[in-house]
Protein backbone atom coordinates (compact mmCIF):
# COMPACT_ATOMS: atom_id res chain seq x y z
CA UNK A 1 0.00 0.00 0.00
CA UNK A 2 1.07 3.78 -0.21
CA UNK A 3 1.69 5.64 2.78
CA UNK A 4 -1.86 7.11 2.97
CA UNK A 5 -5.44 5.72 2.60
CA UNK A 6 -7.42 8.99 1.09
CA UNK A 7 -9.94 7.27 -0.85
CA UNK A 8 -9.76 3.41 -2.66
CA UNK A 9 -8.96 4.90 -6.14
CA UNK A 10 -5.20 4.70 -4.52
CA UNK A 11 -5.22 0.78 -3.58
CA UNK A 12 -4.32 -1.55 -6.26
CA UNK A 13 -6.18 -5.24 -6.45
CA UNK A 14 -3.35 -7.22 -4.43
CA UNK A 15 -3.77 -3.90 -1.58
CA UNK A 16 -7.69 -5.23 -1.64
CA UNK A 17 -6.39 -8.63 -1.22
CA UNK A 18 -3.94 -8.39 1.39
CA UNK A 19 -6.80 -6.16 3.28
CA UNK A 20 -9.27 -9.03 3.11
CA UNK A 21 -6.60 -11.43 4.15
CA UNK A 22 -5.69 -10.00 6.96
CA UNK A 23 -9.18 -8.50 8.13
CA UNK A 24 -9.74 -12.27 8.54
CA UNK A 25 -6.86 -13.36 10.68
CA UNK A 26 -6.99 -10.40 12.97
CA UNK A 27 -10.81 -10.78 13.62
CA UNK A 28 -9.66 -14.44 14.54
CA UNK A 29 -6.88 -13.62 16.58
CA UNK A 30 -8.84 -11.25 18.23
CA UNK A 31 -7.98 -11.69 22.33
CA UNK A 32 -5.65 -14.38 21.78
CA UNK A 33 -2.27 -14.28 24.14
CA UNK A 34 -0.45 -14.16 20.09
CA UNK A 35 -2.37 -11.25 18.82
CA UNK A 36 0.28 -8.66 17.21
CA UNK A 37 0.97 -5.55 18.53
CA UNK A 38 2.20 -3.75 15.84
CA UNK A 39 1.53 -0.22 16.92
CA UNK A 40 3.15 -0.95 20.38
CA UNK A 41 4.70 2.60 21.47
CA UNK A 42 3.13 4.46 19.01
CA UNK A 43 0.45 7.23 19.64
CA UNK A 44 -1.97 8.26 17.02
CA UNK A 45 -3.86 11.23 16.54
CA UNK A 46 -7.52 11.08 15.84
CA UNK A 47 -9.45 14.39 14.85
CA UNK A 48 -13.20 14.49 14.45
CA UNK A 49 -14.77 17.70 12.77
CA UNK A 50 -17.78 15.33 12.58
CA UNK A 51 -19.72 13.30 14.93
CA UNK A 52 -19.11 9.90 15.09
CA UNK A 53 -19.98 6.62 16.94
CA UNK A 54 -18.43 3.46 14.97
CA UNK A 55 -15.36 5.40 13.44
CA UNK A 56 -14.37 6.92 17.01
CA UNK A 57 -14.98 3.52 19.15
CA UNK A 58 -13.60 1.17 16.54
CA UNK A 59 -10.90 3.12 15.39
CA UNK A 60 -9.90 3.66 19.36
CA UNK A 61 -10.62 0.55 20.66
CA UNK A 62 -8.25 -1.11 17.40
CA UNK A 63 -5.45 1.19 18.00
CA UNK A 64 -5.24 0.17 21.82
CA UNK A 65 -5.60 -3.36 20.12
CA UNK A 66 -2.63 -2.69 18.22
CA UNK A 67 -0.68 -1.66 21.32
CA UNK A 68 -0.72 1.63 20.63
CA UNK A 69 -2.23 5.23 22.26
CA UNK A 70 -4.74 6.65 20.47
CA UNK A 71 -4.91 10.44 20.71
CA UNK A 72 -8.40 12.09 20.46
CA UNK A 73 -8.64 15.79 18.94
CA UNK A 74 -11.81 17.34 18.03
CA UNK A 75 -11.22 19.49 15.08
CA UNK A 76 -13.06 22.94 16.16
CA UNK A 77 -10.85 22.74 19.62
CA UNK A 78 -7.48 22.80 18.27
CA UNK A 79 -5.83 25.43 16.31
CA UNK A 80 -7.09 24.08 12.81
CA UNK A 81 -10.75 25.29 14.30
CA UNK A 82 -8.74 28.98 14.55
CA UNK A 83 -6.97 29.01 11.24
CA UNK A 84 -3.82 27.43 11.33
CA UNK A 85 -2.79 25.84 8.31
CA UNK A 86 -3.27 22.38 7.28
CA UNK A 87 0.68 22.24 6.26
CA UNK A 88 1.46 23.78 9.89
CA UNK A 89 -0.80 21.85 11.86
CA UNK A 90 0.71 18.35 9.87
CA UNK A 91 4.00 19.52 10.52
CA UNK A 92 3.60 20.01 14.01
CA UNK A 93 1.81 16.70 14.92
CA UNK A 94 4.43 14.67 13.01
CA UNK A 95 6.68 15.30 15.35
CA UNK A 96 3.95 14.08 18.00
CA UNK A 97 2.49 10.84 16.12
CA UNK A 98 3.16 8.08 14.25
CA UNK A 99 0.13 8.27 12.47
CA UNK A 100 -3.24 10.53 11.87
CA UNK A 101 -6.98 9.25 11.54
CA UNK A 102 -9.04 11.86 10.29
CA UNK A 103 -13.12 12.43 10.00
CA UNK A 104 -13.76 15.55 8.50
CA UNK A 105 -15.94 17.86 5.86
CA UNK A 106 -12.92 18.78 3.17
CA UNK A 107 -11.66 16.31 0.93
CA UNK A 108 -8.35 18.97 0.90
CA UNK A 109 -8.14 18.79 4.46
CA UNK A 110 -7.12 14.72 4.42
CA UNK A 111 -5.27 15.37 1.08
CA UNK A 112 -3.33 17.99 2.78
CA UNK A 113 -2.25 16.53 6.03
CA UNK A 114 -0.94 13.65 3.90
CA UNK A 115 0.98 15.88 1.93
CA UNK A 116 2.71 17.49 4.47
CA UNK A 117 3.50 14.62 7.18
CA UNK A 118 6.11 12.18 6.84
CA UNK A 119 3.71 9.83 8.39
CA UNK A 120 0.21 8.02 7.64
CA UNK A 121 -2.66 9.55 7.14
CA UNK A 122 -6.22 7.70 6.93
CA UNK A 123 -9.07 9.43 5.52
CA UNK A 124 -12.49 8.23 8.39
CA UNK A 125 -14.90 9.76 6.14
CA UNK A 126 -14.95 13.14 4.11
CA UNK A 127 -17.92 14.66 2.37
CA UNK A 128 -16.52 12.98 -1.03
CA UNK A 129 -15.31 9.64 0.33
CA UNK A 130 -15.44 7.05 3.21
CA UNK A 131 -12.74 4.67 1.80
CA UNK A 132 -13.12 2.50 5.40
CA UNK A 133 -16.67 1.94 5.75
CA UNK A 134 -16.66 0.68 1.90
CA UNK A 135 -13.59 -1.71 2.40
CA UNK A 136 -15.46 -3.21 5.58
CA UNK A 137 -18.33 -3.56 2.93
CA UNK A 138 -16.14 -5.52 0.89
CA UNK A 139 -14.97 -7.86 3.57
CA UNK A 140 -18.55 -8.03 4.69
CA UNK A 141 -19.72 -9.54 1.42
CA UNK A 142 -16.67 -11.49 1.00
CA UNK A 143 -17.40 -13.30 4.41
CA UNK A 144 -21.39 -14.01 3.26
CA UNK A 145 -20.01 -14.81 -0.06
CA UNK A 146 -17.35 -17.80 1.50
CA UNK A 147 -14.66 -15.52 -0.16
CA UNK A 148 -15.69 -15.44 -4.03
CA UNK A 149 -16.57 -11.91 -4.44
CA UNK A 150 -15.74 -12.07 -8.54
CA UNK A 151 -19.46 -11.92 -10.20
CA UNK A 152 -21.28 -10.95 -6.98
CA UNK A 153 -23.84 -8.02 -8.28
CA UNK A 154 -24.65 -4.77 -5.11
CA UNK A 155 -27.66 -2.78 -5.65
CA UNK A 156 -27.07 0.82 -4.27
CA UNK A 157 -30.40 2.62 -3.33
CA UNK A 158 -30.76 6.13 -2.62
CA UNK A 159 -28.21 9.14 -3.92
CA UNK A 160 -25.71 8.02 -6.20
CA UNK A 161 -23.20 11.20 -5.79
CA UNK A 162 -22.79 10.45 -1.72
CA UNK A 163 -19.31 9.23 -0.66
CA UNK A 164 -20.81 6.28 0.03
CA UNK A 165 -21.57 5.56 -3.57
CA UNK A 166 -18.46 7.11 -4.47
CA UNK A 167 -16.34 4.60 -2.17
CA UNK A 168 -18.64 1.80 -2.83
CA UNK A 169 -17.89 1.98 -6.96
CA UNK A 170 -14.05 2.22 -6.83
CA UNK A 171 -14.02 -0.62 -3.66
CA UNK A 172 -16.27 -2.43 -6.14
CA UNK A 173 -14.27 -2.28 -9.02
CA UNK A 174 -11.03 -3.62 -7.35
CA UNK A 175 -12.81 -6.45 -5.86
CA UNK A 176 -14.60 -7.73 -9.18
CA UNK A 177 -18.54 -6.85 -8.07
CA UNK A 178 -20.60 -5.19 -10.48
CA UNK A 179 -22.45 -2.51 -8.47
CA UNK A 180 -25.92 -1.06 -10.00
CA UNK A 181 -26.70 2.26 -8.80
CA UNK A 182 -30.56 3.37 -8.45
CA UNK A 183 -30.84 6.78 -7.83
CA UNK A 184 -32.74 9.90 -9.51
CA UNK A 185 -31.10 12.18 -11.89
CA UNK A 186 -30.77 14.97 -9.47
CA UNK A 187 -28.63 12.39 -7.72
CA UNK A 188 -26.77 10.59 -10.17
CA UNK A 189 -23.57 8.94 -9.57
CA UNK A 190 -19.95 11.14 -10.56
CA UNK A 191 -19.33 10.10 -14.09
CA UNK A 192 -15.62 9.90 -13.31
CA UNK A 193 -16.08 7.33 -11.07
CA UNK A 194 -18.65 5.55 -12.64
CA UNK A 195 -16.70 5.47 -15.27
CA UNK A 196 -13.33 4.20 -13.91
CA UNK A 197 -11.72 0.52 -14.61
CA UNK A 198 -9.91 -0.15 -11.66
CA UNK A 199 -10.85 -3.75 -11.37
CA UNK A 200 -12.80 -6.50 -12.75
CA UNK A 201 -16.23 -5.00 -11.37
CA UNK A 202 -18.46 -2.83 -13.02
CA UNK A 203 -20.67 0.27 -11.91
CA UNK A 204 -23.70 0.81 -13.35
CA UNK A 205 -26.33 3.69 -12.84
CA UNK A 206 -30.67 3.72 -13.94
CA UNK A 207 -33.10 5.38 -12.29
CA UNK A 208 -35.38 2.33 -11.99
CA UNK A 209 -35.29 0.65 -8.83
CA UNK A 210 -36.33 -2.68 -10.14
CA UNK A 211 -33.71 -2.97 -13.18
CA UNK A 212 -31.11 -2.09 -9.85
CA UNK A 213 -32.56 -5.09 -7.96
CA UNK A 214 -33.23 -7.46 -10.53
CA UNK A 215 -31.03 -10.47 -9.47
CA UNK A 216 -28.96 -8.44 -6.36
CA UNK A 217 -26.91 -10.44 -4.22
CA UNK A 218 -26.33 -7.70 -1.46
CA UNK A 219 -28.34 -4.94 -1.37
CA UNK A 220 -27.12 -1.55 0.23
CA UNK A 221 -28.57 2.06 1.89
CA UNK A 222 -27.81 4.92 3.21
CA UNK A 223 -29.27 7.98 5.06
CA UNK A 224 -30.51 10.46 2.37
CA UNK A 225 -29.37 13.23 4.40
CA UNK A 226 -25.74 13.28 5.37
CA UNK A 227 -23.79 15.92 8.12
CA UNK A 228 -23.29 18.86 5.94
CA UNK A 229 -26.55 18.61 3.81
CA UNK A 230 -29.29 19.20 6.27
CA UNK A 231 -30.20 22.52 4.83
CA UNK A 232 -31.14 20.38 1.52
CA UNK A 233 -33.71 17.52 3.59
CA UNK A 234 -36.77 18.40 2.83
CA UNK A 235 -35.90 18.37 -0.45
CA UNK A 236 -33.51 15.29 -0.54
CA UNK A 237 -36.49 13.21 1.28
CA UNK A 238 -39.14 13.64 -1.49
CA UNK A 239 -36.84 13.34 -4.29
CA UNK A 240 -35.34 9.94 -2.86
CA UNK A 241 -38.83 8.90 -1.37
CA UNK A 242 -39.23 6.14 -4.30
CA UNK A 243 -35.96 4.60 -3.66
CA UNK A 244 -36.52 2.90 0.02
CA UNK A 245 -35.24 -0.11 0.70
CA UNK A 246 -38.66 -1.04 1.76
CA UNK A 247 -39.86 -5.50 2.23
CA UNK A 248 -41.24 -4.92 -1.45
CA UNK A 249 -38.26 -3.69 -2.99
CA UNK A 250 -36.06 -6.69 -1.02
CA UNK A 251 -38.10 -9.41 -2.30
CA UNK A 252 -37.24 -7.80 -5.88
CA UNK A 253 -33.56 -9.15 -5.14
CA UNK A 254 -32.50 -12.77 -5.18
CA UNK A 255 -34.54 -14.54 -2.40
CA UNK A 256 -30.65 -15.15 -0.52
CA UNK A 257 -29.72 -11.82 -1.07
CA UNK A 258 -28.27 -9.59 2.36
CA UNK A 259 -28.83 -6.25 3.47
CA UNK A 260 -26.18 -3.51 4.27
CA UNK A 261 -26.21 -0.51 5.83
CA UNK A 262 -23.61 1.97 6.92
CA UNK A 263 -25.36 3.33 9.70
CA UNK A 264 -26.88 5.60 11.47
CA UNK A 265 -30.09 4.47 9.49
CA UNK A 266 -32.69 6.65 9.70
CA UNK A 267 -35.57 4.14 9.90
CA UNK A 268 -38.75 4.62 8.43
CA UNK A 269 -36.60 6.90 5.64
CA UNK A 270 -34.29 5.07 3.46
CA UNK A 271 -34.83 1.92 5.09
CA UNK A 272 -38.05 0.45 6.77
CA UNK A 273 -37.64 -1.66 10.17
CA UNK A 274 -39.57 -4.80 8.89
CA UNK A 275 -36.08 -4.75 6.59
CA UNK A 276 -33.70 -3.47 9.05
CA UNK A 277 -34.72 -6.49 11.83
CA UNK A 278 -35.31 -8.76 8.97
CA UNK A 279 -33.13 -12.13 8.78
CA UNK A 280 -31.44 -10.92 5.34
CA UNK A 281 -30.19 -8.20 7.61
CA UNK A 282 -26.48 -8.35 8.22
CA UNK A 283 -25.91 -4.13 8.98
CA UNK A 284 -24.64 -5.31 12.76
CA UNK A 285 -22.07 -7.60 11.63
CA UNK A 286 -20.54 -4.91 9.23
CA UNK A 287 -20.37 -2.44 11.93
CA UNK A 288 -18.26 -5.22 13.73
CA UNK A 289 -16.22 -5.60 11.10
CA UNK A 290 -14.80 -1.76 11.03
CA UNK A 291 -13.03 -2.52 13.85
CA UNK A 292 -11.22 -5.76 11.90
CA UNK A 293 -10.73 -3.72 8.57
CA UNK A 294 -9.52 -0.94 10.22
CA UNK A 295 -6.96 -2.29 12.12
CA UNK A 296 -6.15 -4.17 8.76
CA UNK A 297 -5.76 -1.11 6.99
CA UNK A 298 -3.14 0.90 10.38
CA UNK A 299 -1.44 -2.24 10.29
CA UNK A 300 -0.52 -2.27 7.09
CA UNK A 301 -0.34 1.17 7.23
CA UNK A 302 2.01 2.00 10.69
CA UNK A 303 3.59 -0.85 11.35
Amino acid sequence: MKKDLLSCAELTVNDLNSIIELSQKLKKERGTPGAIKPLAGKSIGMIFAKSSTRTRVSFEVGIQELGGYPVVLDQGQTQMGRGETIPDTAHVLERYLQGIVIRTYKQSDVEGLAQNSRYPVINALTDEFHPCQALTDIFTMWEYSRGNLKGLKLAYLGDGASNMANSLMLATQLAGVDMTIAAPEEFAPVESILNRTGGAGRSRWTTDVVEALRDADFIYTDVWVSMGFEAEARRRMEILAPYQLNMANLRRAKPEAKVLHCLPAHRGEEITDDVMDSEASIVFDQAENRLHVQKAIMTLLMR
